[in-house]
């Protein structure tokens, strides 16, 4: 299937956006990740210790704002969490969808994520904790995330609802859409994407031509994790790779990633896909950015977030928190 692939920022909708400060922070942050995230090789058969590794720096660096009320809920049978701050309105949901290669969880960092952005736009935030791979393969995560998008609709308009997340979450929000679309469920007001997967065949040239930049991923290591979740002849499927569905009806769409990872391309070529569709579409490339750069405490990322704000206001009309 031939998709268009602009180069950022050749789309009028695409944006390379750059800020400063924080250099120094970046290239220690960014050093770390290549030490202890790109480096070791990746064991897909000790995924125990991967886990383990991964709960411990969730731990350590995951720090949720101690104003933050932090709630278990099952929603339709799914494991999910809500998140409240002092400023949140009832009627204001942010339905989040977490990363994490579709077989980890980092509860503090997405808990603190959200709940900065439930802080500024006078929100809560209900964070899915969706069935992770390999016990669990595709489409268990993507059915989890659609029956709990189902029971968030018996108690909150659709008007009142932006879908987001991050990587894998990234992918699940753009399938959960597809998939809504397909059973002809109420669809959120907007989306926002974080550096999304949205492409499972591995085609994006950003793959190839960040390959030496990117601080966090190699390809080989995509292409093992990848199997983790799913099996090659599935790869074409839109709730596995959004990139091939049909974005026609779709609510308006955010894209953020980092101008030097491997996965800058997926959000370049998902908004091509959705622009010729007719949907809403925004793309911000950021300068010298790595994957999932709003979860780093970073001057980047709380401009990212304040882009964030922007978008969500103008589409879902959420006010600003004062």
């Amino acid at each position: 299937m031939p998709v268009t692939v602009p180069a950022p920022p050749a789309a009028p909708y695409v944006h390379l956006r750059a800020a400063a400060g924080g250099g120094v922070k970046r290239w220690l942050l960014h050093g770390l990740l290549r030490a202890g995230v790109r480096r070791p090789r990746l064991d897909v058969s000790d995924l125990g210790r991967l886990r383990r590794q991964n709960a411990s720096f969730d731990r350590r660096f995951g720090r949720v704002d101690p104003w933050l009320r932090r709630l278990p809920v099952e929603a339709a049978g799914v494991g999910a969490e809500w998140i409240t701050a002092p400023e949140s309105r009832a009627e204001r949901v942010l339905f989040y969808l977490h990363g994490g290669a579709f077989c980890l969880r980092f509860p503090n960092t997405h808990a603190a994520l959200a709940g900065r952005w439930c802080r500024r736009l006078a929100a809560r935030a209900l964070l899915v904790d969706y069935r992770l791979a390999p016990e669990h393969r595709y489409p268990a995560a993507v059915d989890d995330c659609v029956a709990a998008y189902r029971w968030l609709l018996t108690q909150t308009a659709p008007e009142h609802i932006v879908i987001a997340g991050d990587s894998a979450g990234g992918n699940l929000a753009l399938a959960t859409l597809h998939r809504l679309k397909a059973e002809a469920l109420p669809l959120p007001r907007c989306a926002v994407l974080l550096s999304p997967v949205v492409d499972f065949t591995l085609s994006s040239p950003s793959l190839l031509t960040n390959a030496a930049r990117d601080p966090m991923f190699t390809l080989e290591k995509l292409t093992a994790l990848r199997l983790l979740y799913a099996a090659p002849e599935q790869f074409l499927e839109p709730a596995l790779s959004p990139l091939f569905g049909d974005f026609a009806g779709f609510p308006p769409l955010l894209f953020q990633a980092g101008e030097i990872e491997l996965l800058r391309d997926e959000s370049i070529r998902a908004a091509a896909r959705a622009h010729a569709a007719g949907v809403t579409v925004e793309v911000d490339i950021w300068r010298d950015m790595a994957h999932v750069f709003q979860a780093l405490p970073l001057p980047q990322a709380a401009i990212a977030e304040a882009r964030i704000a922007d978008f969500i206001e103008r589409h879902a009309g959420w006010t600003r928190a004062a």
